[in-house]
């Protein structure tokens, strides 16, 4: 896929690895969908980031928990721009949740934004990607491939991101090519110390954390990779293979 002139829908773009990836196709010189939902100051910045790497951007608000949120961002983007030809599902929540403290609600808030909300973005963008030979990519994590005992409901989460995104890739193909990133730790979670960190770089095989740009770099070889559907790419400085 050639990305310039081309429109990107992307969730979650206010703030962290959401903002780096839309500034990263802003400046393949694409025209940019920045959503977000609380995060209205981070969109702004975003769009500023992107117009300045020379791409176009535009804001558009949605609560993708919201059962109609995901339809409706994307009707929304359509009309406003004329057309999408990639989305990039990266909004997500991420929060601490040891086991006995776990309730309904963490479980139903976590599996809302990060699995349900993906799913049916996916299928409102369906029929327009469909058109141009569209493509996906599904921001996963590496908590799916690993146990983490006090992130259980989002780890399961990621999860059905992953399995998703094989499953979509059969169902859509060929009009629509679906892939996904499972970052590491390439930006430390909020209320995670430098000591943890540097406990994190030792212990992870390239001897350094990552970066939000590692990411962007795996998105943009799945966009442009046009033989290349239902793979999830680990982003993770070969922690994943320690064991």
């Amino acid at each position: 896929m050639e990305l310039a002139g081309r429109i990107a829908l992307v969730t979650g773009a206010g703030r962290r690895v959401g903002r780096a990836i839309a500034v990263g196709l802003g400046a393949r010189r694409m025209r940019v969908a920045v959503h977000y939902n609380g995060s209205e100051n981070g969109a702004r910045e975003t769009a500023a980031e992107i117009e300045r790497a020379g791409g176009a951007a535009e804001l558009f608000q949605a609560d993708l928990a919201d059962p109609n949120g995901p339809a409706s961002l994307v009707d929304d983007v359509a009309r406003r721009l004329g057309r999408l030809d990639v989305l990039v599902n990266s909004a997500a929540v991420m929060h601490r949740t040891p086991l006995d403290s776990v309730t309904p609600h963490d479980w139903d808030t976590t599996f809302a934004l990060n699995a349900r909300a993906p799913f049916f973005t996916s299928l409102a963008a369906r029929p327009h990607l469909s058109e141009r030979g569209g493509a996906i990519v599904n921001i996963a994590d590496l908590a799916a491939f690993e146990t983490w005992p006090a992130y259980i409901p989002h780890g399961l989460s990621k999860s059905v991101v992953v399995q998703m995104t094989r499953a979509l890739a059969r169902t859509l193909a060929p009009s629509i090519r679906v892939n996904a990133v499972a970052p590491g730790v390439v930006m430390m979670p909020e209320g995670w110390d430098a000591e943890v960190g540097e406990r994190l770089r030792r212990t992870t095989p390239l001897k350094r954390l990552g970066s939000a740009n590692d990411v962007v770099g795996a998105v943009i070889y799945l966009l442009e990779a046009d033989y290349v559907t239902g793979e999830t790419i680990v982003v993770d400085g070969g922690r994943h293979v320690r064991r």
